[in-house]
């Protein structure tokens, strides 16, 4: 079994010393590098990079630069997204986003991580468990998801978030590490509309 194999099969794999592995990095990099010194109305040629970037893409999308990830190929996001500046994916694992999401400045989705064993990690070894995102998910600045992790429809979660278990729809959840704070409920509808009397 290659080292991609056990990664995308959540093993533990050699990410610092496989040349498959390091190639796809530095081509996926390359590409974030292109996409980022575009100028921000150069729409045209962001959608060309992206469609080449990531693995799955509807039709309406926008990822303000900088933006950076390890593959690009194990990225889906579904219709509508946004991510703000600074949006960072470790997609080492598939990370999928629902229709609808829209994430802060300074974000980070860590499919990756090392192995508490020093002598493993000292060999480069790490493991990979995918990320899910459902609908109309809204992630505040500087948030963390960490692998593994699973997002529900109609969540929003607060900044400076660091996710580290399951959140289910419907919710506000907030905190490190993240938990529910309460359910969304239609009071929520009613609260930023203004009227002049």
């Amino acid at each position: 079994m290659t080292e991609k194999e056990k990664m995308l099969k959540g093993y533990l794999y050699n990410a610092n010393y496989d040349k498959e592995l390091i190639k796809e990095r530095e081509k996926a990099k390359d590409l974030c590098y292109d996409y980022n010194n575009l100028k921000p109305s150069d729409i045209v040629n962001q959608k060309s990079i992206i469609s080449k970037l990531l693995g799955k893409i509807k039709e309406e999308f926008y990822i303000t630069a900088p933006f950076y990830c390890d593959y690009g190929y194990n990225i889906e996001i579904g219709n509508n997204f946004y991510s703000n500046h600074n949006l960072i994916i470790l997609d080492c694992a598939k990370v999928i986003f629902g229709d609808n999401v829209f994430i802060g400045p300074n974000c980070c989705f860590s499919t990756a991580g090392h192995p508490i064993d020093s002598e493993q990690r000292n060999k480069g070894l790490e493991f990979a468990y995918p990320i899910t995102v459902g609908n109309n998910v809204w992630f505040g600045a500087g948030v963390i998801v960490l692998p593994g992790v699973t997002i529900g429809n109609d969540v929003v979660i607060g900044a400076g978030s660091i996710v580290t278990k399951n959140i289910p729809s419907g919710v506000i959840a907030l905190g490190n590490p993240c938990k529910v704070i309460r359910k969304i409920t239609d009071e929520d509808k009613k609260k930023y509309w203004k009227e002049d009397k």
